[in-house]
């Protein structure tokens, strides 16, 4: 495949992500009161597909070892756009949180494939480049998707909005099967073996390189979670701005990540992976604590929220390329595996911040300001704390 191509098919594997928790965004107050459901089972929409995607990678990564990204990406992609449609057409709250576990775990098999992929054709420090130019493809769709959620639900209803999932999906579907080509070049026989297996995630959670660049995925990710989950209810129902309002400040947070990917690759270039992702720590610290910092100090207006959060997400741009194949790098036997246990990684952190927001959020703009604070610290201390403290000539970082 050429590297456009792979470019654009990692883009929209990844993209699918975004896709399926920023579209639907703009719909969920409307979803919450269609239904008549409370806050928690509002956010048990968000955060048990991402427990679900989270799970769903261990199972994925080996299975995908074994026998080729093809076949997982083939199957996941079916049954997201299955579990897309029936989304869209719920009944009632209880049947919508089923399925949209469901889609969670069905787009488990994109994402970690989409990891997995990086370390199959590059090296580690090639890795980190390709992965930033595939995360810019999936700031671009991040940056439509929301626009796109508030006009579909505003023009033709919150159904409208999950529908898209459908669509997107199987356009994806249509790219693997017509032009992706597998991969791996040598299957692992012996993946799914428990013994194996065990041994597998025992080695990959021994690696200290694993740990470092996984823990600056996490915390950057929870950042985003929480700004993701708390969102929509902070400036529809608190601020009282419109969905196309918000989906158009949603739009400039996207764009901030994308160009926060852009600024990773010429970073990359000029300081290696370790000074890189120590400078966007510099961007989540400072970002996360004006964020905090202004709110208590009862500063509370759109941009007061939004401008520190373009910064966070600024290093958020920084850390997902960097943390997502940094924790893959020592592993190219066993890519899938070592994607899938970054990516529960990530979700775990998800799940566990959705919950606390689903039981915190008390009309305040505090729940989102003091947790993207919380997020911007942890972020600043794994990548000063563990990723500075490898070697850039580690083995552990390099083939």
């Amino acid at each position: 495949m050429s590297s456009p191509l792979v470019v654009l098919i990692l883009s929209l594997l990844l993209g699918v992500q975004p896709v399926t928790t920023d579209l639907y965004l703009p719909a969920l107050p409307a979803i919450t009161d269609g239904f008549g459901a409370s806050m928690a089972q509002a956010q048990l929409t968000l955060s048990g597909l991402l427990l679900a995607f989270g799970l769903s990678q261990l199972v994925w990564g080996p299975i995908s070892d074994r026998f080729g990204r093809r076949p997982v990406l083939l199957v996941g992609l079916v049954a997201y756009t299955i579990a897309a449609i029936g989304s869209a057409f719920a009944p009632s709250m209880s049947l919508l949180i089923v399925w949209r576990i469901v889609q969670g775990a069905a787009m488990g098999a994109s994402v970690m494939c989409a990891r997995a992929i990086v370390r199959d054709l590059y090296t580690p420090e090639a890795g980190a480049r390709a992965m930033s130019k595939g995360l810019s493809g999936l700031g671009v769709i991040a940056c439509l998707s929301t626009p796109l959620g508030g006009l579909l639900s505003d023009l033709f209803g919150w159904h409208a909005a999950l529908l898209a999932l459908a669509l997107f999906a199987a356009m994806t579907l249509a790219v693997v099967v017509l032009r992706f080509e597998e991969t791996v070049r040598t299957p692992n026989l012996r993946a799914l073996e428990p013994v194996t297996l065990l041994r597998t995630w025992i080695h990959i959670l021994r690696n200290p390189t694993f740990w470092a660049f996984a823990l600056l995925a996490m915390m950057s990710y929870g950042g985003l979670f929480t700004f993701l989950a708390a969102s929509s209810f902070v400036f529809i129902k608190i601020m009282g701005l419109s969905k196309t309002v918000y989906g158009a400040l949603m739009f400039s947070m996207s764009a901030a990540y994308l160009g926060g990917t852009v600024m990773c690759r010429r970073l990359l270039k000029r300081y290696g992976v370790h000074r890189t992702v120590a400078i966007g720590g510099v961007f989540s610290l400072v970002g996360g604590t004006a964020l905090g910092v202004l709110a208590l100090l009862g500063v509370e207006s759109v941009w007061a929220i939004m401008v520190p959060v373009y910064l966070f997400m600024l290093g958020h741009g920084v850390h997902q390329p960097c943390g997502q194949s940094g924790a893959v790098g020592p592993f190219p036997q066993a890519a899938g595996a070592a994607s899938a246990l970054s990516g529960f990684l990530m979700m775990l952190s998800a799940f566990g911040m959705g919950h606390w927001l689903g039981t915190h959020m008390d009309g305040t703009v505090l729940p989102l300001t003091n947790g993207m604070w919380f997020w911007g610290v942890m972020t600043a201390a794994v990548a000063w704390g563990l990723v500075l403290r490898i070697r850039p000539d580690s083995p552990r970082v390099a083939d």
